[in-house]
């Protein structure tokens, strides 16, 4: 591990420029679950780590009936073990629980997880320069490549998938993003938006530039008969990544009309993916098994599976009919 300077900060002005305009010279450290792990394996070499857990507000927790407020140094800890979280957004506090294990939980922050990077063992080689680390192409691309895990959706020319569940469920959930920009200033964007493809920005998976840092996630109230879920299918039990997920936000009427309803992919895109086509297929109708399925092939009609990844496409249609019989039905049925 290369030598670096550690600075200790109080406020955002100052953190803002200690980490300076280059984003190869500075690193925030808040939990330092990837922070760390991207040190040791030389895929970073900062000359400066910036820590910002000294900041004050930026562990603010709130979840009322009017919304909720999430600082960015929130644990996942402690929305997995709050009450209001999994009555008022179940996505989020399912989504939460879902992440690696007790002690990571115990330990990684909201900002961490929203902000960490891509999984892709061709991004985590230290001796291989994919696109995403400056290289001249994404080796997950090839033919003869081992990309089980990459993307089936909005690839390329990076082919990553975001790694964040929280990021999926708050996208489900309509929440918003705040955070603290390089003129000093407080900046508010939709999560669905805060997230950006490789095509827009192929060396970052969202909109910060160097010297920004999340602060603050808020989320919504939500609408009267509001129900959410997170689904996760992983191939270990604890402490793994998501092979494909879905968390769905749906408004159920009387009859179990359909009347609002969001859904979102995670495990398999770049970013959060939202699938208007199946929300299209849902929305103001009541709810049937066919119905689920048929929202089920919309969402994955666009898929564009890699040479080791066609498993995918029908493993998510199967979480997405699972997740849509939860929130309409309650019940509970085994990923």
């Amino acid at each position: 591990m290369k030598a670096f300077e550690f600075i200790n900060v109080r406020d955002l002005r100052s953190a803002s420029a200690a980490l300076g305009s280059d984003p190869e010279q500075a690193k925030i450290l808040a939990g330092g679950v990837d922070l760390l792990t991207e040190l040791k394996e030389h895929l970073i070499e900062p000359s400066r780590i910036v820590n910002i857990k000294g900041i004050r507000g930026l562990d603010t927790y709130r979840v009322a009936a009017n919304g909720a407020r999430i600082g960015a140094l929130v644990t996942l800890s402690r929305i997995e073990n709050d009450r209001q979280a999994w009555e008022r957004y179940t996505a989020l506090a399912e989504a939460a629980r879902s992440v690696g294990s007790p002690q990571i939980r115990n330990i990684g922050t909201v900002g961490g997880n929203l902000c960490q990077r891509p999984r892709c063992w061709y991004y985590r080689d230290e001796q291989i320069k994919c696109i995403k680390k400056g290289g001249s192409k994404c080796y997950a691309a090839d033919e003869s490549a081992n990309n089980k895990y990459n993307a089936i959706l909005g690839g390329g020319p990076s082919y990553i998938v975001h790694p964040s569940d929280l990021a999926t469920a708050l996208v489900a959930l309509n929440a918003r993003i705040r955070y603290y920009d390089a003129q000093g200033r407080t900046q508010e964007i939709p999560a669905e938006e805060f997230f950006v493809l490789p095509r827009v920005r192929v060396n970052a998976e969202n909109v910060l530039r160097a010297n920004e840092i999340l602060t603050e996630v808020v989320i919504p109230a939500p609408r009267p008969g509001t129900r959410s879920t997170y689904l996760k299918f992983k191939e270990k039990d604890s402490f793994d990544w998501a092979v494909a997920a879905v968390a769905v936000a749906a408004q159920i009427g009387s009859d179990q009309l359909i009347q609002e309803v969001r859904v979102v992919l995670g495990g398999v895109a770049p970013i959060p993916w939202r699938s208007p086509e199946a929300e299209n297929v849902l929305r103001g109708k009541r709810y049937t098994p066919q119905l689920a399925n048929e929202a089920a092939e919309a969402a994955l009609a666009r898929a564009q599976p890699l040479s080791m990844n066609a498993y995918k496409v029908p493993l998510t249609k199967v979480l997405i009919r699972r997740a849509l019989e939860k929130v309409v039905t309650g019940k509970t049925l085994p990923v």
